[in-house]
Parts: C-alpha cells; structure tokens; sequence
C-alpha cells in the first residue's frame, strides 16, 4: 500500500471515521437529493451485481440492494472500520442481505463479476487514480459500467465555499494544497477526469454536469454545527478553542441564514455524475 494510501486508512480509521459514523442520519439527509439523482443515473436493474466503492455506513449499498433484488446482489467496501461497523449493524437490523468488505478499493484483488462499479463521492481519495480505476475495471464483469459521483470545484458547491470564505478570518493561516491530490476536489477538472478514466481503459464515457442541493438541517444553527462537523471547514478547524469555533458557528449561520426553507438549509451542490463502459 502507497504512504498516501496508508494515510487515507489512517485518517478515516481515526477520530474523523468514528465522527462521520456518529453523523450518518446528518450526512445522508445533507446528500439525499444526490443520491436518488445518482441513483436514478445508474440505473440499477433486478438481478445485476453492484459493488458500492467507499459505502461508509452503507445507505447507498442498501438502495442499491433493493434495486437489485431478489436475483441481484450488493457489496459495499470501505476503508473506515468505523463507518462498516454501522453499516454491518444496520444490515444485520434489516436483515438486509448484503456484504461489507473492509479494504482499498484501489487494490483490492477483484474477480470480475460486477455488472456495476457504483460510487458516491467514493473515488476521489486515490492516491494512483489511473491505477485505482483500472483495478475497480477489472472487478467488471464483460460489458460492465462504473458509475459515480464526484464534486466539482470548490468555488460551486456553496454549501462548503461560503461558510469557508466567511470564517476565513476567524481560521489559522489556510495554505494552498495541491488541487489534484486526493481529496474531496481531486476531479473537479471534467477533462482530466476523462483522461484518467481513458488511461484506465474505460470507454463510452459520459460526464454530466448534476446541479442540485445539500440539505444541511433544519435550522442555520444546526446548518452551522454540522459545517464544523463534516466537510471542508470542519477540517479547517480542527483544534481550535470553543471560543474561536463559537465566533464561526455565529458567521456561518448568518451565510447559511439565505438558504433557509421550510425543507430546512439547502445550500448548492455541484457535482459530475459519471458513467463509463469497460
């Protein structure tokens, strides 16, 4: 396994992998009007066999599941023990019959039975993507398809770039990473995207444009808690004192303050919805 990989396992298997398993009602209503477009998108069909790639708690492998059924089948894998902890324990409370597999699905030993390589906002976290989408290619099964989710820029998913902007000077000094190492925004260039998913071997390859919304709670102040809970700022604040954080919760939920619905906060989302052919 690759340093950058090892990094990505420990970081998901840390504090952040037992949060994001604490918050998972929180992140799939923040991605519901996601998923079912994305779902939509795949096209899932009775009696195929899906494998979901980065399933966390698993909410994507069971509607998948039930997509496929009685015939078909799901898998999800993930890095997080945490998060497949939940997963697993969901499963066994639903008596859903589905299977959890712990590992990196860049490296994973496949056999190639899947009609379809699913993703949402799973694949973005590779350290070798080329080399992460040829091994999820060889998981295909002869006339198999990949389909995915990934962000788009920074700058168009509102419900990240605004609470970030405003708590700017309230944050230690952000330095500018590189926009193309692993990371949520890691695919926000179509083009490149396409050239890596090519250099994979894929072919017939859509990329759409999926604008949308993420519902972030029911109120600016429970949008404002979550911003510091999970996504771009949270990681930016980390360590900081209750004081600081209590001075960006109160900035966020004046952002936050324009997107208020009766649906609750729903701040947009820009993602690529991809599809492609092995």
């Amino acid at each position: 396994m690759s340093s950058a990989n090892a990094q990505q396992v420990e970081y998901w298997n840390g504090p952040v992998g037992e949060r994001w398993a604490s918050l998972q009602e929180s992140i799939d209503l923040h991605l519901a009007e996601i998923t079912e477009a994305l779902i939509g998108f795949a096209v899932p069909r009775a009696g195929e066999r899906v494998l979901d790639v980065g399933c966390g708690c698993g909410t994507t492998t069971f509607l998948l599941a039930m997509n496929t059924e009685p015939e078909g089948s799901a898998a999800g894998i993930d890095i997080s023990a945490p998060m497949l902890r939940v997963a697993r324990a969901r499963a066994m409370a639903q008596n859903a019959d589905v299977v959890f597999l712990e590992g990196d699905a860049a490296t994973y030993e496949f056999q190639p039975v899947f009609d379809l390589v699913f993703s949402r906002f799973g694949i973005m976290f590779f350290a070798d993507p080329v080399g992460a989408f040829a091994n999820l290619r060889d998981g295909l099964a002869p006339g198999g398809r990949v389909v995915f989710a990934c962000w788009r820029r920074f700058e168009e998913n509102l419900w990240a770039w605004e609470p970030m902007q405003a708590a700017l000077p309230l944050l230690p000094p952000q330095e500018a990473g590189d926009p193309l190492a692993p990371g949520p925004f890691a695919f926000a260039d179509g083009a490149r995207l396409r050239r890596l998913l090519t250099n994979a071997g894929f072919t017939n390859i859509a990329i759409e444009s999926f604008d949308g919304n993420a519902n972030m709670g029911a109120t600016v102040t429970e949008a404002a808690a979550q911003a510091l809970k999970f996504g771009p700022l949270s990681r930016a604040a980390t360590g900081l004192d209750e004081e600081i954080r209590a001075k960006i919760r109160r900035v966020v939920e004046g952002v936050y303050a324009r997107y208020q619905t009766p649906s609750g906060v729903v701040p947009p989302a820009a993602c690529w919805f991809v599809r492609a052919r092995s």
